[in-house]
């Protein structure tokens, strides 16, 4: 029998079981966007990851972090999450115990948006044009628009400084004090 140093073991178990969560949050985002879709139908545009499950940097307490858009939302973002709740989260309930019960403490983050928010900007996507997981897109609507920003940000001279598990935008490298530029 040959010994195998300890951490070499530790390493591998390591491996063993990032393999194991990047699958599960794999098949949490497939169970999502079945329950989406099955909920919003026609008027479903986009499902995306973002955050660590978007950048594949996810761990056991990880919540899921979506962007959903859909036509024909209600107003407000309460009336939005309560339909999104009542019709698609508890439906997820079932397997997010199993998850639980695997030492996953995971959750559902969502976003949800309409067409015309979404087209209106938010600081939000800058990082989804790096760091994101697009499940689903009608028509391309939602890569369209992280196109559009990432040509945007490219023509200021916009880049990503990392620092560590960090990191911070500078937008326009140029930038005036009292400067007013568009994204």
């Amino acid at each position: 029998m040959v010994a195998v140093p300890v951490f070499q073991k530790a390493r591998d178990e390591f491996e063993v079981s990032t393999a194991m969560l990047k699958e599960r949050f794999k098949e949490f985002g497939e169970r999502l966007l079945t329950e989406t879709n099955n909920f919003y139908g026609d008027r479903l545009i986009t499902v995306a990851v973002f955050g660590s499950v978007g950048r594949d940097a996810q761990r056991f307490d990880s919540d899921m972090d979506v962007l959903i858009i859909v036509d024909g939302l209600p107003a407000g973002r309460m009336k939005r999450i309560r339909e999104f709740d009542a019709s698609v989260e508890r439906k997820l309930e079932p397997f997010l115990e199993i998850l639980k019960k695997e030492g996953i403490n995971t959750y559902i983050s969502a976003i949800i948006k309409s067409p015309d928010e979404v087209k209106a900007g938010s600081p939000l996507f800058i990082d989804m044009i790096e760091d994101s997981k697009v499940l689903y897109d009608k028509e391309g609507f939602f890569a369209d628009v992280l196109i559009n920003l990432k040509k945007r940000l490219d023509k200021l001279g916009s880049r990503r400084i990392r620092r560590g598990n960090a990191w911070y935008w500078v937008l326009k490298p140029d930038y005036r004090p009292g400067e007013v530029f568009d994204l």
